[in-house]
């Protein structure tokens, strides 16, 4: 055990008081790289994922992954047995292997003669690589730009919607992949048909010389699955549909509605009340003058002076009459 005056005793040049170099850009880098994030994620607007643009570009993002996926990383195998006349040159367990990018006129397997000890091989017939590789490229493509949009979503809103280029190219560009997922889609849908058919071990069975003799017996062991290569079809149309109907969100983003709709119309406005005072005066002065049709006033002078003499002299001569009659 060293003593304390033999540690008082060591050089102070032995004793390192400073991390290396390498050690200090090591975590200088990491530091400014998590300060860089943390920046990112403190400017980030991720509310946006929750409204239905950005929401529908994750589901696109999800589904483009699941669609060339499926399709490109897809390998089958079936089995078929030939069982020749003579038992020794059979061969019960022939395996046939195909994958993407379904190239068939290149793949083979080797099938007995029946006649000797040799094999002879057969070749897949078909090359349906056009349309599988189209709808793969496709796939990877939305995917890259589903990726660079929700990246400015999250980050770039602002710049996004300023003098609004960012949701017209959003939708130029959303429109050109609704319609290439339908092309790639329905493409790759008639070219699985046509690679189910050519893998089809009771269509491989016909092209075998040794399988058109009676005496021999030749019978599929195994069917290819195809279950990966269907769920990359239903992900296309998927993709179509999610794509088609992410325009109108895009659509409302551009504010093109907002410029459509029509302006209310003016309101009249209303006449000044001095105006319309001596238009009621105006309007009420011939109404209580004179109309024609309606009887005059009964409380006029000359009426009721009228009416008075026909009553005296009704008066005076009611007792001239009844004094003749005494």
């Amino acid at each position: 055990m060293m003593s304390w005056t033999q540690t008082q005793s060591r050089p102070l040049h032995s004793v390192p008081l400073t991390p290396p170099p390498s050690q200090i850009f090591s975590v200088l880098s990491t530091l400014c790289r998590m300060d860089v994030v943390n920046q990112l994620v403190a400017q980030g607007q991720f509310r946006v994922l929750k409204v239905p643009l950005g929401f529908i570009k994750v589901l696109e993002w999800f589904f483009a992954i699941f669609a060339f996926s499926t399709c490109g990383s897809y390998s089958g195998m079936f089995k078929i047995a030939v069982e020749c006349k003579n038992r020794t040159q059979s061969d019960l367990k022939i395996e046939v292997e195909f994958e993407y990018p379904f190239r068939l006129h290149q793949e083979y397997f080797n099938a007995p003669t029946c006649k000797s000890e040799n094999k002879e091989p057969i070749f897949l017939v078909g090359d349906y690589s056009s349309s599988a590789e189209f709808f793969v490229t496709i796939g990877v493509f939305a995917f890259l730009y589903s990726t660079a949009a929700l990246s400015i979503y999250v980050f770039f809103f602002d710049k996004y919607k300023e003098n609004n280029k960012g949701p017209l190219i959003d939708l130029g560009v959303t429109g050109v992949f609704a319609f290439m997922w339908l092309v790639s889609s329905a493409a790759w849908a008639r070219g699985l048909s046509d690679v189910k058919t050519a893998t089809n071990p009771d269509e491989v069975i016909t092209m075998i010389p040794a399988c058109k003799e009676d005496e021999n017996r030749c019978r599929e062991v195994h069917d290819p699955v195809m279950s990966g290569l269907n769920t990359s079809v239903a992900f296309g149309f998927i993709n179509l549909v999610l794509w088609a109907g992410n325009l109108w969100f895009i659509y409302r983003e551009t504010g093109i509605i907002a410029d459509s709709v029509l302006a209310p119309p003016p309101q009249e406005k209303p006449a000044a009340p001095d105006a319309h005072v001596k238009q009621g005066a105006s309007e009420q002065e011939p109404y209580t003058s004179k109309q024609a049709g309606y009887p005059p006033d009964c409380s006029q002078e000359g009426y009721t002076q009228d009416v008075q003499y026909s009553q005296g002299s009704n008066q005076q001569g009611a007792p001239t009459s009844f004094s003749n009659h005494m």
